[in-house]
């Protein structure tokens, strides 16, 4: 039987149970464990797809093509796990499904209501979940943890609450436990527990009792025993079910945080986990050797002295969550050459003429943290907004030698900035910005049908191709010397057929390409540092173990030395993908999981879903 841990919220939201879900499935993979997750946002979107980055941080894409919550990130990197559009439920995901049933006559004449048909939706989505394999042992997990999004009291997650309010039952007291977490404010110097108090008050009003509490504290002291004590008093809990989370240097130190605290011997006696799931040697080793990594890369971080300032030239840096897997990539990498992490954020049209004479400050101190930098990164984005910008720290990376790595719209402007200035189109540009361009050298990718499937993007898992002659291409070396490498995408744009050509007479090398060599996924200068792009999103694979290949050549090379060379020499003798076996198939059979696009649960052609996710993107 599944056991089930449920990580609530109260008082307010965004305070770390992604976080704190993430760790306690970690710790309990440490013991042999399998885990998988399970995330339900009770906003009413059928996705993220069509949420702008600075409303909601970025959408997160999956091997099937999900977008997602980014919390789903935090559980694949953590968990080491391949999760599926499925494992992130919303309310209008569940609706629709409710709601396609009723039309079908599947509820035989009954009136529909929230309780039973909704509450009932929910927990069938959960127990069909929380079955499917998630990791290489391709087995039905032991443990899910099911993280509830917002906070307990609100509207919107109503349904959902008493949805685990009867799971509880459906599934028994021995495979049901709750982690509620809630801000313990430290007001000049005192700790109030009055808003958990309350919070757990509502939450046991509701049919919910906690078996474990997470004080969040949003300073680095610990949580004091008398606070301790005081909350187990008032909420009808043990002492030893009251643990504190602190500010800490770094969000991979939250596990030992926890397990310090004995998180994992409470839950290992309350869902009797000792006793009625079988742990074979081979999964116990496998968990202490998880266990053992993840001490050494929390403790060397310690340690770290040497700095590698890497510039993230982006158009959502108000809204750091925008570019969540691409600061984690980073730190990966970072890790890895035991460097201390300095994010220079530049907001890409600070770097344009027009802010130089409206606002020369921000101009400069943009310009001085791209002059500064060991690296310039360029990620993706949407609409025209910026974009020169992000060309102008583009041709400065490519004229100064400066370590590039351009992802997505980077990728696309990497090579439009090398059209205008080196082959001399100076109207070169993207047809996303000029539907009417002479020079369109980045276009609407022609195959994608604006009548089926929905989607106007290639999302999901796909395969790259390196070409025969790249044997010295710094991205092959790095992901091992393969010739076939899979990563995620999400992009309606590809470099034009036309002027690849001529790009390449001029010195642009395209070293992967898509299975049939027509659509260019990979390039790179070779009479430079390291001067590399891709049309795909590498970050969404990156692991704090098992850094993400791109990233760390260029975090490598934005130190200098022989940092570079070796951990090529490291990733040709050890590099392992982050995915199953299973998915890294040919591009036909991951194109048949990638199911419609919806939005607002309406089933719409290319076009529409094009015009939405633009006009959200527009200004951003």
């Amino acid at each position: 039987m599944t056991k089930y841990i449920v990580v609530s919220g109260g008082v307010v939201s965004g305070i770390g149970k992604g976080v704190i879900a993430s760790s306690t499935g970690l710790l309990l993979k440490t013991t042999g464990l399998k885990v998988t997750a399970i995330k339900i946002d009770p906003y009413m979107n059928i996705d993220a797809g069509t949420m702008r980055p600075t409303e909601h941080g970025e959408v997160y894409v999956l091997n099937d093509g999900g977008e997602v919550d980014l919390d789903l990130g935090n559980y694949e990197r953590y968990l080491d796990v391949t999760l599926s559009r499925d494992n992130n439920i919303t309310t209008g995901k569940i609706y629709k499904e409710v709601i396609e049933k009723e039309r079908k006559g599947e509820y035989l004449g009954k009136t529909v209501q929230i309780v039973p048909h909704v509450t009932n939706a929910i927990q069938d989505w959960i127990e069909r979940v929380s079955k499917i394999p998630v990791d290489e042992t391709d087995e039905e997990p032991d443990v899910c943890i099911i993280e509830l999004g917002g906070t307990v009291g609100d509207i919107e997650s109503a349904p959902f609450v008493e949805a685990m309010r009867q799971f509880q039952f459906r599934v028994g007291h021995d495979n049901f436990a709750l982690i509620h977490v809630s801000l313990v404010p430290d007001i000049h110097g005192e700790q109030k527990t009055k808003p958990t108090q309350t919070t757990v008050h509502s939450l046991r009003g509701l049919g919910l009792l906690p078996d474990l509490i997470a004080c969040r504290l949003i300073v680095p002291q610990p949580l004091h025993p008398a606070t301790k004590d005081k909350i187990s008093m008032f909420c009808h809990v043990s002492s030893e079910q009251v643990f504190g989370v602190h500010d800490v240097t770094s969000v991979y130190h939250v596990p030992l945080l926890l397990q310090s605290q004995g998180i994992v011997q409470y839950l290992q006696k309350r869902l009797k986990l000792q006793g009625t799931v079988t742990i074979t040697k081979e999964m116990s080793e496998r968990g202490a050797s998880l266990g053992k990594r993840w001490k050494d890369l929390t403790s060397g971080q310690e340690r770290l002295f040497d700095t590698v300032k890497i510039a993230l030239v982006g158009k959502y840096t108000d809204l750091k969550d925008s570019y969540m897997s691409v600061t984690k990539a980073l730190e990966h990498s970072s890790f890895r050459i035991h460097r201390k992490l300095q994010i220079l954020w530049v907001e890409s049209s600070d770097l344009e003429v027009e802010t130089q004479v409206s606002n020369p400050a921000k101009y400069h101190d943009a310009w001085g943290s791209v002059v500064n930098a060991g690296g310039i990164l360029v990620p993706g984005g949407f609409g025209v907004r910026g974009t020169e910008g992000m060309m102008l720290a583009i041709k400065y990376a490519r004229e100064h030698n400066t370590p590039f790595l351009g992802i997505c719209l980077g990728f696309q402007l990497a090579v439009v900035e090398w059209a205008r200035n080196v082959i001399g189109i100076s109207d070169a540009t993207s047809s996303e910005f000029n539907p009417d361009a002479v020079n369109p050298v980045i276009i609407f990718m022609p195959e994608i049908s604006r009548t089926h499937m929905g989607g106007t993007m290639r999302l999901g898992l796909r395969p790259t191709v390196f070409e025969k002659d790249t044997e010295q291409s710094f991205t092959r070396k790095l992901y091992g010397g393969a010739d076939k490498i899979w990563e995620r995408h999400r992009h309606r744009y590809e470099v034009n057929p036309e002027y690849v050509e001529r790009l390449q007479e001029n010195g642009m090398k395209f070293a992967g390409k898509d299975e049939k060599g027509e659509r260019m996924q990979v390039l790179e200068l070779h009479d430079h540092p390291y001067f590399v792009g891709l049309q795909a999103h590498p970050e969404f694979c990156t692991r704090p173990l098992n850094p993400s290949p791109p990233f760390l050549g260029f975090v490598a090379a934005s130190c200098g030395g022989t940092v570079l060379e070796e951990q090529i020499q490291f990733q040709q003798a050890n590099f392992r993908p982050p995915h199953p076996a299973h998915a890294m198939v040919n591009e036909d059979e991951l194109k048949k999981e990638t199911q419609e696009v919806l939005v607002n649960g309406t089933t719409v052609n290319g076009n529409e879903h094009n015009d939405v996710v633009q006009i959200v993107n527009r200004d951003s």
